[in-house]
């Protein structure tokens, strides 16, 4: 009674106001499953796509094409199809688009009933979903490390900073619950300090600060002042991650920071980076080159990469052909995994492997483009990946999936939490091992 019966798909909207996919799947034996496919503003130009309308009407992002794709054609294809075997479901949904990037279904299409299988097998297994991830695929659950944005910059806050996200992690925290709570008192204060220099200007797609600032570095000095008025020393339980999202200010090895107007080759951007590499305690950083920028990907993880993580977004894509090129190619030590990026769950699991197998870290991410789906709170714990990034501290969209951590180390228990685990090998891993 597991085999697949129907499936419905239906317009929602996401944080940003704009038009998604969800769906659900029921079960012959009446079990249901839902999701939802969360959107993307910075893109890497090899993820799937995501199928819109075009046109004038809702800024031509209508979502009626992905639509018709579930019910004309996904929906047909897995009727009578088992839902626990995730593996043929996903299968039979690539088999109907042979394109690379999904442009003929549509990714928000694909993702959103790949998820919703998953969601229905674990509701007919009787058990939570980061359990049924963590039994379907062999892995030992555990609670991740966050990480959460203070400020937005770069295409979640009108390019007003170039750099995208100015993030902490907690990694010396003993709990999920204590991250939250250590990262609620620098939140705030980031604000407070921003209000005191009259530059609050409301939040960025994320919920983190709209950031006001002169320069890119005066967010990063920022944030270490608000890490320092929250009563924390930064880089002893606190530390930052940055997501430079290089691609969206740079290609063929050139790049420009608009706010500052000025422009670098790849070496000039390696040494940036280095520069703040050396001045602030930056454990994690994202992106810190082009997709296009091979060789000073390559370049950066030669010189940085056993003392910071570097994960490679738009530069991977949840690919796990690309995460293994990059390997060969001595680029990045990490990835992110975004469902959506991929389109399905069994090729985002093919990723999270084949980073594991490397032993790279991992990090579970949602979109800028968010809605109350919790879909992947429940696939980093299952997962055992380690790291969970979904975003800031405030807006419910973000808040969801934080507060479903919590609801799941009620469950698994606090000793379940990584802490500082993904982080070992880092900046700050190397202080802790020194005992500094």
């Amino acid at each position: 009674m597991t085999e697949i019966q129907s499936i419905t798909a239906r317009r929602v909207w996401d944080s940003r106001g704009r038009p998604t996919v969800e769906a659900d799947v029921k079960l012959a034996n009446g079990v249901l499953g839902r999701a939802i496919a969360p959107a993307g503003a910075s893109r890497g130009t090899r993820e799937a796509i995501e199928r819109r309308d075009g046109g004038t009407r809702l800024g031509g992002r209508d979502v009626q094409g992905a639509l018709t794709s579930v019910r004309d054609r996904i929906a047909p294809a897995l009727a009578g199809m088992e839902a626990n075997d995730q593996a043929a479901v996903d299968a039979a949904i690539l088999a109907l688009d042979p394109s690379p990037l999904k442009d003929t279904l549509g990714g928000n299409a694909t993702v959103a009933v790949s998820l919703a299988v998953l969601h229905a097998a674990a509701a007919d297994a009787g058990k939570p979903l980061w359990r049924h991830v963590a039994d379907e695929f062999g892995r030992t659950p555990s609670l991740p490390l966050p990480e959460i944005q203070i400020f937005g910059g770069g295409a979640h806050a009108g390019r007003r900073v170039d750099i995208q996200d100015f993030m902490v992690m907690v990694p010396g925290a003993s709990s999920f619950d204590e991250v939250l709570e250590v990262t609620s008192e620098i939140y705030f204060a980031a604000g407070e300090i921003m209000a005191a220099k009259g530059r609050v200007a409301g939040v960025a797609d994320e919920g983190g600060w709209w950031p006001v600032f002169d320069s890119n570095e005066e967010a990063l000095e920022t944030l270490v002042a608000a890490i320092e008025k929250a009563g924390e020393k930064p880089g002893e339980r606190v530390v930052i991650s940055l997501d430079i999202a290089a691609s969206e200010f740079g290609g063929e090895g050139r790049y420009r920071l608009a706010l500052e107007d000025r422009e670098m080759d790849s070496a000039g951007q390696i040494e940036m980076l280095g520069r703040w590499l050396d001045a602030y305690p930056i454990a994690s950083i994202e992106d810190p080159l082009a997709e296009d920028d091979p060789e000073g990907m390559a370049e950066f993880t030669r010189r940085f990469g056993d003392r910071v993580q570097i994960i490679g977004d738009d530069y991977l894509v949840t690919n796990a052909v690309l995460v293994r090129e990059a390997a060969e190619q001595g680029a990045c030590n990490a990835v992110l995994i975004k469902v959506n990026q991929a389109g399905t769950v069994s090729e985002s699991i093919e990723t999270f492997r084949a980073a594991d197998g490397l032993g790279w870290g991992s990090v579970v991410s949602a979109r800028s483009g968010e809605t109350e789906d919790v879909s992947i709170s429940h696939l980093a714990t299952g997962l055992g990946g380690g790291q969970l990034k979904v975003g800031s501290f405030s807006r419910s969209e973000r808040m969801v999936k934080w507060n479903e951590c919590l609801r799941i180390q009620d469950e698994l228990g606090e000793a379940a939490f990584v802490g500082g685990a993904p982080l070992a090998r880092t900046w700050w891993g190397a202080r802790r091992k020194a005992g500094v």
